[in-house]
């Protein structure tokens, strides 16, 4: 496991360094300010803003729903909140210019929608799941 966990790590410095190159390499200054910006902001309201919402999000349904209920909320909150946040650029059509129309050329609104089905898909399994292994557990009253 422990080599496994090396490589993976040596796999991603490796990728990093990487697109970091190319990124020093072939963009202006002007350009690496705004990657670097970027990459800045989404630091901010990833550990400022997402992670506290899920912590608190997930403590209040733990206290107010059923335990398998609240399994099932909190899977659909951690997989649909972090792919929402990142469709909202294109969701807004930021960067769309109109002498390139293969810029934001599909319906991403709808592919979020269907993502959100299959969140809801998984909540829902991950909630059955849930009651099905305590159901496995209880003895029923013909055993005892």
């Amino acid at each position: 496991m422990r080599g496994v966990r090396g490589g993976l790590i040596l796999l991603g410095t490796v990728s990093m360094a990487y697109g970091a190159w190319l990124l020093l390499s072939r963009q202006d200054l002007g350009q690496v300010v705004e990657v670097m910006i970027w990459l800045a902001a989404a630091v901010v309201i990833h550990d400022g803003i997402l992670a506290p919402a899920v912590l608190a999000l997930g403590w209040l349904g733990g206290r107010l729903l059923p335990r398998a209920v609240a399994r099932g909320a909190v899977t659909v909150l951690v997989l649909l909140g972090p792919a929402t946040l990142v469709a909202i650029p294109v969701l807004g059509r930021f960067g769309a210019k109109p002498d390139n129309p293969t810029l934001l050329d599909r319906d991403y609104t709808q592919g979020l929608l269907v993502f959100a089905v299959l969140c809801v898909c998984a909540g829902v399994a991950v909630a059955l799941g849930e009651l099905r292994s305590r159901q496995a557990v209880q003895p029923t009253v013909e055993e005892e």
